[in-house]
């Protein structure tokens, strides 16, 4: 909260009131730096800017993840009608509301039940892209029992089941592979600044360190293993698997040799019969009979019945 009031009364200072202090950045490796700016600055922006205003609704958490992993906070998001996370809130006409009011008016279709005031501001920042925005963006530290009411009261607002799927609670904690909690979230896809924005409060409030927020970010800009390459890794049984295959090859390639050497002499024995005067015909028609054996039924025949049988195919069916 001392750092929002501090935010908050640095952006309501008039020009010429003093010089003011350097405005916080983010300095994260791999995240693109915005633009940041004053309140007092933003609100003498022209006509032609649009203004959008966001709430990160927090709460410390004492609770543990499997009984060893410190949650430290509870921050809440949303995701959207599109697929992207955000947090809640939206664009603000100043033609007709104060950014307070505005943001008020949305989170009440959004949430229900909760009012920011000027000390709950937190940043402005210039937004890229060819549409001149600037993004303000509020926190409100509350109880945990309160953003849990918030939840709930969530469930029942106009927007729940349109505008918005549902709300969900950013993990703050990395897991031991280095990818499970935040890193794994931070590789979701988020609506305009809302990453950035996440990332700049949590390093602003002190609620994770800057050194952990870097982490976080560098594991997600590593390239994925193949999905063959993790499930080797689960298995552990591929290379294992693999010399039982190449053991039994030998024995399995034996077999066949072996059987392809029983019909070869069979095929001999069958040729060597064949060349034998046979009673009441020529050599001739025997060689003829044979030939007109289709190769394939002979070899069929051979695997089947034997030799023996080739030899009385000749005698069975006298030639005219």
């Amino acid at each position: 909260m001392a750092a929002m009031g501090a935010m908050a009364a640095m952006g309501a200072l008039p020009a010429g009131a003093g010089v003011l202090p350097p405005l916080p950045t983010l300095g994260v490796p791999g995240v693109p730096e915005l633009k940041p700016l004053t309140r007092y600055e933003a609100m003498r922006l022209g006509p032609g800017w649009s203004h959008s205003c966001h709430a990160m609704l927090y709460a410390p958490n004492p609770g543990m993840l499997f009984g060893r992993i410190p949650l430290r906070y509870a921050v809440l998001m949303q995701m959207r009608f599109d697929g992207l996370l955000g947090f809640p809130g939206g664009f603000v006409d100043r033609r007709y509301w104060s950014l307070e009011d505005g943001l008020n008016r949305v989170l009440g279709l959004g949430l229900g039940c909760v009012r920011l005031t000027e000390a709950d501001y937190l940043c402005s920042h210039l937004t890229e892209g060819p549409h001149r925005v600037v993004a303000h963006f509020y926190a409100r530290q509350l109880t945990l029992e309160e953003l849990h009411t918030i939840e709930i009261s969530a469930v029942h607002s106009r927007d729940h089941g349109l505008e918005v799927m549902g709300m969900v609670r950013v993990p703050l904690y990395t897991q031991k592979d280095r990818m499970g909690g935040l890193p794994n979230f931070l590789g979701n896809s988020f609506v305009g600044t809302a990453k950035f924005q996440l990332l700049f409060a949590l390093k602003i409030l002190n609620m994770v360190p800057e050194e952990k927020l870097a982490e976080a970010v560098a594991a997600t800009q590593k390239p994925k293993k193949p999905a063959i390459d993790q499930a080797a890794g689960a298995t552990g049984n591929l290379p294992a698997a693999k010399a039982a295959n190449e053991l039994a090859a030998p024995a399995k390639t034996g077999n066949e040799l072996a059987d392809r050497a029983e019909n070869q002499a069979a095929v001999q024995a069958a040729a060597e019969a064949a060349e034998q005067p046979v009673a009441g015909l020529e050599s001739g028609a025997v060689a003829e009979q044979l030939v007109a054996v289709p190769v394939a039924e002979a070899v069929e025949q051979l695997a089947g019945l034997g030799a023996n049988a080739v030899v009385e195919q000749p005698v069975a069916e006298p030639m005219e």
